[in-house]
This record gives C-alpha cells, sequence and structure tokens, in this order.
C-alpha cells in the first residue's frame, strides 16, 4: 500500500497541470483561466474521469489521498480569500458614493427576494434531509447575490478597462456587493451550524466581536508590520499567514467557516507598506496557482453531473433563469434610476451577473456545512460556470463600436455615472 505522501506526490502534479491546461484553453477562447480549471476541477471527478475512465481516477485520486488534498485545497483556499479582503479596499468606494451603493444594493436586494421565494419553493424537492427551512432558504438566497470581485477584475483588466471609468465604477459597485454578501453569509454559517437560535445570535455576536477587535488592532498590526518590514519580507510573509491562519481557527471555533476569517484578516490589514504588498502578492503567486486547483478537484468530486435526476434538470434551468434576472434586473434597474443610460445600465447587469470562484467558494462552505444536498450543488456550480462563461463575451458585445467607454480615467479622477461620467453614450 503507497504511503500518502506517495499518494500526494503523484495526485497534486497530475491536478495542477491538468487545471493549468484548463486555464489556457480558457484564455484561448477568451475566458479567464478560472472558468477551465473548474471545468477541468468538475471533469476529473464522477461527471467525465469517473464515469469513462474510473481506473485512471482511482490511480490519481485514490480515496485514501482526499482528504490529504482537501486540505491543501482548502489552506490555499485562506489565501485567496485574504488576497481577496485585500483587494476589496478600493478607493473608488469613497466616490460616487449614492451610484455606487445603489447597483450595489440593487444587485443584492432583488435576488436576495427572488432567492428566497425559489428556495421556498425548493425545500421540499431538494433539501437534505434534517436541515430546517430558514438556513436553507437564507443560504439559497445569499449564493443567489455572489458576484465574483476577483474574476471581474481579471476580465476587466484583460480586456484593458480596469483602469476606465466603466471598470472603476463596475469594481466599485462589486467590491460594495461582495462585502454585504459576506456580511449575509457571516449571518447564515452562524444560524446554519448553531443547534438553537440563541446559538445562532452568540455565534454572530462573537464574529462581529472578532471583526471589530480586528479593525480596533489595525494600529498594532501597523506598527508590528512595518517593524517586520525592515527586518525582512521573509518575517512579514510569516506574521501574515500565521495571522489568516489564527483568525481562521478563530472564526471556525466561534461556529463560522474559517474562511470568513481569512477574509476578515485580508480586509482589516494595513495598507500602503511596501513589503506588506510584496508578501501578499508573492504568497498568492504561489500557493493559489499550486494548490487552490485541489480545492476544484475537491468541488469536482462532489459534482455529478450523470447523477443529477431527469427531473432536476427543470429545477436547474429555473435555478440559471432567477439568478440572472435577479443580477441583472437589480443592477441594471439601480443604475438606470441612478441617471445612467441603457448601455451603461445593460452593463452593470451584465458584469454584476458574473460569480466565479466566490461563488464556488459560498456553494463549498454549504456543502461542508450540510446545508445543501449534492443534488443542489450540482445544479448551483452550473449555474455559477454558465452565468460566468457569459460575462466576458456579452461585455465584448455591449462595449463594442463603443470608444468612450474604454476610454481610460484620468489619475486620481473620481468615479463618476452618466450622462456626466462614464459610458455616456448620446
Amino acid at each position: 500500500m503507497s504511503s500518502p505522501l506517495s499518494l500526494v506526490l503523484l495526485a497534486v502534479p497530475a491536478v495542477v497541470l491538468a487545471c493549468q491546461a484548463g486555464g489556457w484553453a480558457a484564455r484561448r477562447l477568451g475566458q479567464p483561466p478560472v472558468i477551465g480549471e473548474i471545468a477541468v476541477g468538475i471533469l476529473l471527478g464522477p461527471s467525465l474521469l469517473g464515469w469513462l475512465a474510473p481506473g485512471i481516477q482511482h490511480l490519481l485520486l485514490p480515496p485514501a489521498v482526499l482528504p490529504y488534498t482537501s486540505v491543501l485545497g482548502n489552506l490555499a483556499l485562506l489565501v485567496f480569500l485574504f488576497g481577496l479582503g485585500l483587494e476589496l479596499h478600493l478607493p473608488a468606494l469613497r466616490t460616487s458614493r449614492r451610484a455606487v451603493a445603489s447597483v450595489a444594493a440593487g444587485s443584492i436586494l432583488l435576488p436576495l427576494a427572488l432567492g428566497t421565494a425559489l428556495a421556498l419553493a425548493m425545500y421540499p424537492a431538494l433539501a437534505p434531509p434534517g436541515v430546517q427551512r430558514l438556513p436553507f432558504v437564507l443560504f439559497i438566497a445569499t449564493a443567489l447575490s455572489i458576484t465574483a470581485f476577483p474574476v471581474l477584475a481579471r476580465i476587466l483588466t484583460d480586456r484593458g478597462l480596469a483602469t476606465t471609468r466603466l471598470g472603476t465604477f463596475a469594481l466599485a459597485c462589486a467590491a460594495a456587493a461582495d462585502a454585504l454578501a459576506w456580511c449575509l453569509l457571516i449571518a447564515v454559517t452562524s444560524l446554519a451550524t448553531a443547534g438553537s437560535p440563541l446559538d445562532a445570535l452568540t455565534a454572530l455576536a462573537l464574529a462581529a466581536a472578532l471583526t471589530a477587535a480586528l479593525a480596533a488592532a489595525h494600529p498594532l498590526m501597523k506598527r508590528t508590520l512595518e517593524r517586520a518590514s525592515r527586518t525582512s519580507d521573509d518575517l512579514v510573509k510569516v506574521l501574515l499567514v500565521a495571522g489568516l491562519l489564527l483568525a481562521a481557527w478563530a472564526t471556525d471555533r466561534i461556529g463560522v467557516h474559517p474562511a470568513i476569517g481569512a477574509f476578515l484578516l485580508g480586509a482589516t490589514v494595513p495598507r500602503g507598506i511596501p513589503a506588506v504588498e510584496r508578501s501578499a502578492a508573492r504568497l498568492q503567486t504561489v500557493v493559489v496557482p499550486v494548490l487552490l486547483p485541489l480545492f476544484f478537484v475537491d468541488i469536482g468530486l462532489h459534482t455529478d453531473l450523470a447523477a443529477l435526476p431527469a427531473g432536476q434538470w427543470g429545477w436547474a434551468a429555473l435555478v440559471l433563469a432567477v439568478a440572472v434576472a435577479g443580477k441583472w434586473v437589480g443592477a441594471a434597474g439601480a443604475a438606470r434610476l441612478a441617471g445612467c443610460d441603457w448601455r451603461w445600465s445593460a452593463l452593470m447587469g451584465t458584469l454584476m451577473n458574473c460569480r466565479g470562484i466566490t461563488e464556488i467558494v459560498v456553494l463549498g462552505i454549504g456543502l461542508q456545512l450540510g446545508v445543501i444536498s449534492t443534488n443542489l450543488f450540482t445544479i448551483m456550480v452550473l449555474m455559477a460556470v454558465v452565468t460566468t462563461a457569459a460575462t466576458a463575451p456579452l461585455l465584448d458585445s455591449l462595449t463594442r463600436n463603443a470608444p468612450d467607454l474604454t476610454t481610460p480615467a484620468a489619475a486620481g479622477e473620481p468615479v463618476t455615472v452618466p450622462p456626466e461620467g462614464p459610458g455616456a453614450t448620446r
């Protein structure tokens, strides 16, 4: 029998190389690489490899290796979410607050309302046995309100739009929406893991206290990291890794998912220290490409398209329709009410529909907590992949022959909305 180390030494390069190939193929098709990586993760599971060649799947990913690859993938997930917390600190959030708040709120509130109605209808047919109605409904509603800030940023950057008025405004809206969605997720996970309403309130209060403590510790963190930066970047990296692991441990002990602790630390860690920025970037550059594919494969092993009953494909179509309509109408309608023209509003609806890896992470949390079943998980993953894959081609179509949308914003220029600002198409 092979040792665990021997199994890991085969599984990790097989998964990493396959996901890199998937990312390369996605990039060639004009998609963000994460689409290919997620797709490969699904194909390595029972949906394709386990169906066509179970012997090869067992060789590459035997049951004995899965606990180890899962731990490695989840460690990479913590680093990724720490980086996501860092990226959400956008100067654009301090400008055009009314317009940003309107679009962010619209892209959250309508999906929450439609998701609640959909979840109430799905509960009898798709909820796992023993799961109470309230956490199930709240989780589905929250999952449908997610926007993937990092994938959206990658799509806009690849098209040279990240520094335009369109890009900065869209990223500000996505950042604000993601912050709201993660607050909702904290509440939902507290409720899902609690044995009683009192336990849920206790967990939520402790999570809020941890957030406040991290914010209050900002001056101390800044002094500590500045002193460490005068010693070496390696010491800064050690402190960041230790901090994000301890924050993840704290939220895990509270009864909230560890990923939320890593995200909270990233959102509160001091900015403006070059050594911190370099160290965080190096952590993500090494850990995320090498180990995060293991998380995608863990997701793929729980996604079985072939096992999805024929009667549930109708639910899959309904989930996709509600997800797209909620985000598009909510964001586009709010943008229109804020004074944007129709093309700009359509772009906001399209961009806020990008769900990507953030949605996959949230769904993985729901599956680990037992809030959603494997079949519903498969349905929701399909929705995330389709909505993300549609973002880039729709963006290209809406910005074609619109040079005013692709004009870079001047340095330090506030984020404004049409007709005076970005995207005015008279």
